[in-house]
């Protein structure tokens, strides 16, 4: 995939647009074209190739998505090399630790990165930023503008770019990504050139850009496939007012946010146009059919993982229909098996499956963390995360089997966790976060019957407030929610 769009920049139709922006006026700009995407990708590689470094060097990135991102990754896959993303949520120490792994032998990184790992650093924090300083990494480079007291910039050069590296092969590392660990055991996740193309191709099958439409999406995942297919992809606007501008400007074919970026978007009265993709935290069926109340022919939720992206996905109306326990996330992608091990597990394996953890062997079955069934035709429903678990009077208790009920319309996220009873036991307490202007009498009477179909699960409590958010997909954090509960609790 990356091959093919690196040849499709150049050779089909070079002087569209590959990314726009929108500005506070309403006017459509091009940030980059296609070939100049391309030329940028060949500067890098020849910058790159000039610093020395060659197959099998690790490159850390810590850059903002855009046409920079992109053109970096491009220059490292011509040249063999490997990029380790660097996460400003992971936190410094758990950062530092998954790096003695992979010790970057250099590190490319925009002026904002270096800001949260220097001056800024403080005030990051309040935003769940944190980057250690990026010198303890390796050598340091400003990719894009730089500003005073910034690492030297590293310039794409003007001469020709070494010719794709032959002895890249499939199984050479491509990728490393990092996910849940501590310091104490670090994770990082490893896909292969060889897994990530596949990856990649598994979205352009699932979402089928075509020519000449307008995706919006910031991700790796977003901008690949469609620039391949000759799409336009916008990047979509950090403020919920400007995003819905962009929507309702630019007409997109395919969107893709976050939950939380649609509901901040729908709170800010954004309309929504084609299919609508969202992902990387839960999305209930309320949320995917308000999509589609406000204009999306299709909602989509995607179930993906830091291992395997996608892996399953469902539309709204199959997601509405299902009226059994759990969060039904659709059957499993082509070349995507399941199945449930001993407790509940499941595991899933495909082409496009990391190929190992950094620092262990390879194992081509991934471990979710996620406890599951399978229907009679092949489709996954969750039931919650395994370490979610509470114990409530010697009974285990499994959240993700009854917040769907909570998701009743007024309600924007729930969820329910367990707070310390003081005996051993834990007490389980539902908080429930009403959407903008909700009568929060009118809905505890609405969740009278949800709750009492709970039977044994029904929570000790209900109390209504935000729900804490945390890391690079703004999941609930569960460990803060108790907290919150446990303090409101005890007032």
């Amino acid at each position: 995939m990356l091959d093919r769009l690196t040849h499709a920049l150049r050779t089909d139709h070079p002087d569209r647009p590959a990314v726009l922006r929108h500005t506070r006026l309403g006017t459509v700009r091009p940030v980059i074209r296609r070939g100049e995407l391309a030329d940028l990708a060949d500067g890098y590689a020849a910058a790159l190739h000039a610093h020395g470094l060659g197959p099998g060097d690790t490159v850390g990135v810590a850059v903002r998505p855009g046409p920079r991102a992109l053109a970096v990754m491009l220059a490292a896959h011509r040249l063999g090399l490997r990029i380790a993303v660097l996460d400003p949520t992971a936190g410094p120490d758990v950062l530092a630790a998954r790096l003695t792994l992979a010790r970057p032998d250099l590190v490319l990184a925009d002026a904002a990165a270096q800001a949260v790992a220097g001056w800024a650093g403080p005030l990051a924090r309040r935003a769940d930023l944190a980057l250690p300083r990026l010198t303890v990494l390796g050598p340091v480079a400003t990719l894009g503008r730089r500003l005073p007291g910034c690492a030297p910039h590293l310039r794409p050069a003007g001469a020709t770019p070494p010719p794709a590296r032959p002895d890249s092969g499939p199984e050479t590392d491509a990728v490393i990504v990092f996910t849940s660990g501590t310091t104490a055991r670090p994770r990082a996740v490893v896909h292969t050139r060889d897994g990530l193309a596949a990856g990649l191709r598994a979205v352009a099958d699932l979402v089928d850009p075509r020519p000449g439409t307008v995706v919006l999406g910031g991700t790796f995942f977003v901008l690949v496939p469609a620039l391949a297919a000759g799409a336009a992809v916008v990047l979509p606007a950090r403020r919920p007012a400007a995003l819905g501008r962009q929507l309702a400007r630019l007409d997109p074919a395919h969107t893709y946010l976050t939950p939380p970026q649609l509901r901040a978007a729908l709170a800010a009265g954004a309309r929504f146009t084609g299919r609508v993709w969202t992902g990387s935290a839960p999305a209930d069926a309320a949320l995917l059919r308000r999509v589609k109340q406000s204009g999306a022919h299709q909602a989509w939720s995607v179930y993906a993982l830091t291992e395997l992206f996608p892996a399953a996905a469902v539309e709204e109306a199959d997601k509405s229909a299902h009226d059994g326990d759990g969060d039904l996330v659709g059957a499993p992608l082509p070349d995507v098996r399941a199945r449930i091990a001993t407790g509940g597990e499941l595991l899933l394996t495909g082409p496009g499956a990391r190929h190992r953890y950094l620092g262990e062997d390879p194992d081509p079955w991934v471990r979710t963390g996620d406890r599951a069934a399978l229907t009679p035709d092949g489709r996954i429903v969750l039931a919650g995360r395994l370490k979610d678990m509470v114990l409530r009077r010697a009974e285990n208790i499994y959240p993700g089997l009854y917040e769907p009920a909570l998701h009743l319309p007024g309600v924007e996220l729930a969820v329910l966790v367990g707070v310390p009873a003081g005996d051993g036991d834990e007490r389980l307490v539902a908080l429930v976060q009403p959407a903008p202007g909700t009568d929060p009498r009118r809905l505890r009477e609405a969740l009278r019957r949800p709750l009492d179909r709970m039977a044994a699960a029904r929570p000790d409590a209900v109390l209504f407030g935000e729900v804490p958010l945390a890391g690079r997909s703004r999941k609930p954090d569960r460990a803060a929610a108790a907290a919150h509960c446990a303090r409101e609790l005890a007032r």
